[in-house]
């Protein structure tokens, strides 16, 4: 038995949990800095380093009187080592490294995309390996076989934005306000399907990986072309979401297909759009495969999912017990495989 500290710090978000390898989640907190970085219209490295620093401690002490389990009871606590904005990771990595060292125990850096591609597995009915996982988060559109923990294949991934840059950029352009995805998706509710034709990029390119730079300018060029009232930016915001969830769907289908699974795994922020999740399970249902999402909460960044992979890790692995560490701001997925 063992009882994990998680510690989420890579971004706009400090999350704290308490995971328990047989009671499960025991407590879960997290604070968003969207307000803050709003009035800039996208995050600031060093506000971003510093409100994590006045609100990781905090949560710390409110899951551990939530869970009613001191923090001389835990056994490792695992940080988001990587990757991330530089600063806010070493909040993260010294808060978590200081803290074992005062309690004695080992602490252990997890890296930010397998906490995503694994926190489905927190959540009830849970896929089982192998899989293939869409993790679609900010930054990041890839397709990966999963065929155990530390045991991941590159598909397929995007050779310029991501979907979710390419959903900021968009509501951006459509005067939308900070985190602009979620924005979009909402706007769109009130959209006209179809009234405009956006590039499906790369959709018919045979391969597994994803273009979404021409999407982007492609709703320049219309919004440039358009007096944006309320119904005009509705029905670009809806057109753009389309051409967006087209192209994920069809190229997770495909990579379900090239695999011969018949599981997905969706996760990162983008797993929240529900046109994303309709679409992939109506698709799944054609191809008789299953699609599996993290709950809501679980979508965006959040220590639960640090403190799970890190449980699963610790299986696997030592943690380190010499209280030295590191950040990696860049880290390829595929270096934590396992001879």
């Amino acid at each position: 038995m063992k009882l994990i500290l998680g510690i989420e710090s890579s971004c706009d978000e400090t999350g704290v949990a308490l995971y328990h390898t047989e009671r499960g989640l025991l407590a879960h907190a997290l604070h968003s800095q969207i307000a803050m970085h709003n009035e800039y219209g996208g995050v600031v490295p060093e506000l971003a380093s510093r409100d994590h620093v006045r609100h990781v401690l905090p949560l710390i002490r409110q899951i551990a009187t939530q869970a009613d389990c001191p923090l001389s009871e835990v056994d490792a606590i695992a940080y988001t080592q990587g990757p991330g904005l530089s600063g806010a990771l070493l909040v993260g990595a010294s808060v978590a490294c200081s803290l074992a060292y005062a309690l004695g125990i080992p602490s252990l850096g997890i890296h930010h995309l397998e906490g995503h591609l694994l926190s489905p597995l927190l959540s009830t009915p849970a896929p089982e390996f192998p899989f293939v996982a869409l993790l679609v988060s900010g930054g990041h559109t890839q397709l990966m076989r999963v065929n155990g923990v530390g045991r991941y294949t590159l598909l397929g991934e995007t050779l310029d934005d991501a979907a979710g840059e390419a959903f900021d950029k968009s509501a951006k352009l459509l005067g939308l306000n900070y985190p602009g995805g979620a924005e979009l998706a909402k706007l769109a509710l009130s959209g006209t399907t179809g009234r405009f034709k956006f590039p499906r990029p790369m959709l018919h390119s045979g391969d597994l990986n994803f273009s979404f730079s021409g999407l982007k300018t492609a709703v320049l060029t219309m919004s440039k072309q358009h007096t944006l009232d309320d119904q005009t930016r509705a029905d670009i915001a809806c057109s753009a979401q389309e051409a967006i969830v087209d192209v994920l769907a069809s190229k997770a289908m495909a990579a379900l297909k090239q695999t011969g699974l018949k599981q997905l795994v969706v996760a990162g922020g983008v797993g929240a759009n529900q046109q994303l999740r309709t679409q992939l399970d109506k698709s799944a249902k054609k191809s008789g495969s299953r699609v599996f999402y993290p709950d809501l909460e679980f979508c965006t960044d959040n220590g639960a999912m640090i403190a799970f992979a890190g449980a699963l890790r610790l299986q696997q692995q030592e943690a380190a017990s010499d209280y030295r560490f590191n950040v990696k701001p860049r880290w390829d997925l595929q270096q934590l495989n396992i001879a």
